[in-house]
């Protein structure tokens, strides 16, 4: 683990795109950074109202821009610093981004008691299927598995 105030020092600069973004009317107050070898390679704050897109999280933003910068879709060696704890969709983004840390300032508490609750998704993904509150259903059809029997079969796929 990093020394304590190298990990402060880039958990302000996640708080200060938050501050930035936030007073400029773009979205939520969150941000998020990706530091590679000790330099800042992504940088990305909420945006969701700004651009109605409801994927537009701090850490998605900031994953899409380190892996523009860095020409890759995975971020091996890098570090995430954000100023809130991930949510539910942005942590599954930033292990399928494959970084070797995360550190945030805020928790989930903490971004609940300003009005942001995350707290029915994490008790959602845990119900099966049918119990969960928004429709929910497989419905498999004659053929649904044909384009994974072809991505075995191609010889030039890029594992991930």
């Amino acid at each position: 683990m990093k020394d304590l105030q190298t990990i402060i020092k880039y958990l302000q600069e996640a708080l200060a795109v938050a501050e930035d973004n936030m007073n400029k009317g773009f979205g939520g107050p969150f941000g998020a950074i990706v530091v590679k070898d000790g330099k800042i390679v992504g940088r990305g704050a909420n945006r969701v109202t700004s651009l109605n897109d409801p994927t537009a999280h701090a850490e998605v933003q900031a994953i899409r821009d380190a892996c523009k910068t860095l020409g890759s879709f995975q971020l091996d060696g890098c570090e995430i610093y954000s100023s809130c704890e991930p949510c539910p969709m942005c942590l599954g983004a930033i292990y399928w981004a494959r970084p070797k840390a995360i550190y945030f300032g805020s928790t989930r508490e903490d971004a609940a008691h300003a009005g942001f609750d995350d707290d029915f998704i994490y008790r959602e993904i845990v119900l099966p299927v049918d119990k969960r509150s928004i429709l929910t259903k497989a419905v498999p059809f004659d053929g649904h598995l044909r384009v994974f029997e072809l991505w075995k079969k191609k010889s030039d796929r890029i594992e991930y």
